[in-house]
C-alpha cells in the first residue's frame, strides 16, 4: 500500500498528505525539546493517542502536509496552513523539521516555498502570517530567506530555559512572493 502521495511537487522534496501511521514520528518530535520550544508546547507533553488522533483527522480547514524526501521517500518534517480565511485571503503557516540531522539542509526553505505557491495560486490567498520565539535563528533566517518581513513583535512574551524571550510575528504577501 502507498503511503505517500505527491500533492505538491518539488526538486528534492513533495509535500503530501499526512499518514496516520506516521503519529509515532510527529510525538517524537514534538516530544523534543528543541522542537517544542519552537511550537511553543515545551509545557506539554504530546502523547501517542492524542497525536494518532490529530494524523487521522486534521480540522476540516487546515491543509496539513507530510513534507517528504524525494530520494528515499523518508518523512522528515510537517508543514501546514492553519485555519486559512478566503473572505480575507489569510492564514497561518507552521512547520517543523523533525530530525536534527535534516536541520540546516534547506528543506524547511523548500517546503515553505511550495506550501506558499499552494497558498497562494491554488487556495488564492493574500497573506500568510507565522510567528516565533526570537532566540529561533534558524528559522528566522529561513523565513527572511523565503521573503517573510517582520511585521511585529511581543516582547518576552515566552519562556523557556530560565528567561523571557520575545515572540516574532511575521508575515508575507502573495505580490512579494512572486517578485522573488
Amino acid at each position: 500500500m502507498q503511503k505517500y502521495f505527491e500533492k505538491i511537487s518539488g526538486k528534492r522534496l513533495f509535500l503530501s498528505p499526512i499518514h496516520p501511521d506516521d503519529a509515532s514520528a510527529y510525538s517524537k518530535w514534538w516530544n523534543d525539546p528543541a522542537v517544542a520550544v519552537g511550537f511553543g508546547m515545551y509545557h506539554r507533553m504530546v502523547s501517542l493517542p492524542r497525536t494518532r488522533k490529530q494524523t487521522e483527522g486534521p480540522p476540516d480547514d487546515d491543509h496539513e502536509f507530510s513534507i517528504v524526501l524525494r530520494e528515499d521517500e523518508r518523512l522528515i518534517g510537517y508543514i501546514c496552513l492553519l485555519e486559512p480565511n478566503h473572505i480575507d485571503g489569510k492564514a497561518s503557516l507552521s512547520i517543523c523539521v523533525g530530525e536534527e540531522a535534516d536541520r540546516g539542509k534547506g528543506y524547511g526553505d523548500e517546503a515553505m516555498r511550495l506550501i506558499l505557491g499552494y497558498a497562494f495560486n491554488t487556495l488564492h490567498l493574500h497573506n500568510i502570517q507565522l510567528h516565533l520565539n526570537a532566540d529561533n535563528e534558524r528559522a528566522l533566517a529561513c523565513y527572511k530567506k523565503v521573503g517573510f518581513k517582520e511585521l511585529g513583535r511581543r516582547r518576552e512574551s515566552k519562556f523557556h530555559s530560565g528567561h523571557y524571550v520575545d515572540e516574532i510575528y511575521m508575515d508575507i504577501l502573495d505580490r512579494e512572493f512572486f517578485a522573488q
